[in-house]
């Protein structure tokens, strides 16, 4: 019996699908500089500005906490923003979460502190925080789902790479911008200066807003809404048919903790007094590594454009857990140059082969009515899991805040789960998009036709 010629991609013309990479690129940028300059100023500032100065070691602890908040309410921003995705387009999500991102960072800035309003100070920048996490969640998996389909077949992965390109982008102007401000003198520093980066969100929100207001609906979104219909509850639709895959983008998003564990318990680590490190020289290391993976994340996802999701997504993380170790021995170590090699081919080269490949590889798990829940609530889940890494970090790391190899053990076991999910997903990187996230047999003879 022959098996029916799958369909072509219904994509959008190359041009639409650079904008929406540029789009996606710059929106994210902007959107994580709000959200990684909060790592910074919870390892650096906020333990001496929001808690209990005269007991370093618990004040810290509550501050990575509250960088941790934010990972909890990303579920819940999740389950919302995928719904509203699902139903009424991928743009309205972008664009919502820009704004929503840009008032509450900038509230941020403007908060009184503990000497000023005493316990009041910690419980407004919760909210705050609580508030960059709704945004968040939806933030990716948006942009994601914009450009995998927009992207031009056979480029997938390429495409959605600039979404965590630009994730990396912001993060190291984040890092750039925290310098300047790292360097004033501590009691500048704790009065006013912390607050610039902050305030800087207001220009950051009116760009992305200029970017992704032009951009153009998904072919597929509304293909979808013209020919079947939106689904009226993409949730129940999801967990029916998409509930192993929910399981896997779970799992997978945990790689993430590779992230936090890199770019606040390790600067936390390295500033404290048990190693004591210039707190700008570590600024600079998570610079270059950020430099390297915007380098990165396009080979790492072009290279799985031609070789498949799975293998290079495997190198990632089953790399990370091995190089975070490297890392955090060299910081142990108190050596800059050495600090500086491993945390770049930890962060930039090896963790970048995972990073930049999950947009995709998560992304074609799911059909075009969910695909945006999907996304959103499977890493949302993971990341929230990942975000209170840093939290676990800080209490496995013992009293004195040194135990830089129980950190490392505790990294790699999150790595375990990343791996599982990977051996035991689909490899989906020629099936054509009308078809991804339907049933195995199907995506299995489209690929056949494909090659052929």
């Amino acid at each position: 019996m022959s098996v029916p010629a799958a369909p072509h991609d219904a994509t959008a013309p190359p041009g639409q699908a650079r904008k929406a990479a540029a789009a996606a690129w710059v929106g994210s940028a902007l959107e994580y500089f709000d959200f990684f300059i909060y790592g910074s100023a919870a390892a650096l500032i906020f333990p001496k500005v929001f808690f209990d100065s005269s007991d370093p070691a618990t004040a810290t602890l509550l501050s990575l906490a509250t960088f941790g908040v934010a990972y909890a309410a990303r579920p819940i921003g999740a389950l919302f923003l995928g719904h509203v995705g699902d139903r009424l387009g991928r743009k309205k999500i972008m664009v919502f979460t820009l704004i929503l991102m840009g008032v509450s960072t900038f509230l941020i800035g403007c908060l009184p502190t503990r000497a000023q309003v005493g316990g009041l100070a910690p419980v407004l920048l919760v909210a705050c925080r609580v508030l960059q996490g709704i945004s968040a969640a939806g933030e990716q998996a948006s942009a994601s789902s914009m450009t995998l389909e927009h992207a031009p077949p056979g480029r997938r992965g390429f495409f959605t790479s600039f979404t965590l390109s630009g994730t990396q982008g912001g993060q190291l102007i984040a890092t750039l911008v925290f310098l300047p401000i790292a360097a004033l003198p501590e009691d500048q520093l704790l009065s006013w200066g912390w607050r610039v980066p902050f305030w800087m969100s207001v220009a950051v929100a009116v760009v992305g807003y200029l970017v992704r207001r032009r951009l153009a609906e998904t072919p597929a979104f509304t293909r979808q809404a013209a020919t079947e219909g939106v689904v009226k509850l993409p949730l129940a639709v999801l967990m029916r048919e998409h509930w192993a895959d929910v399981l896997r983008v779970i799992a997978g998003a945990l790689v993430a903790s590779v992230s936090t564990i890199f770019t606040v318990w390790a600067l936390a680590y390295a500033t404290s007094d048990a190693v004591g490190m210039d707190r700008s020289a570590m600024l600079w290391v998570g610079a270059v590594a950020n430099l390297v993976a915007l380098a990165a994340i396009p080979l790492w996802a072009r290279l799985s454009d031609r070789i498949g999701r799975r293998p290079v997504y495997l190198a990632g993380a089953v790399g990370s857990a091995v190089t975070m170790a490297l890392y955090l021995w060299a910081i142990s170590t108190g050596s800059y140059p050495l600090t500086l090699v491993c945390g770049v081919l930890a962060f930039g080269v090896v963790y970048s082969a995972a990073n930049g490949v999950w947009p995709a590889f998560y992304g074609e798990m799911f059909s075009t009515r969910v695909r945006l829940s999907g996304m959103a609530v499977g890493t949302q889940i993971g990341f929230a899991i990942s975000g209170f890494a840093v939290t676990f970090a800080a209490e496995i790391a013992g009293p004195g805040g040194d135990d830089w190899a129980a950190v490392a053990l505790f990294t790699a076991a999150l790595c375990v789960p990343p791996v599982i999910a990977a051996l035991s997903a689909r490899e989906t990187h020629r099936v054509p998009t009308e078809l991804l996230g339907e049933r195995p047999r199907r995506e299995a003879a489209a690929q056949e036709t494909v090659t052929a």
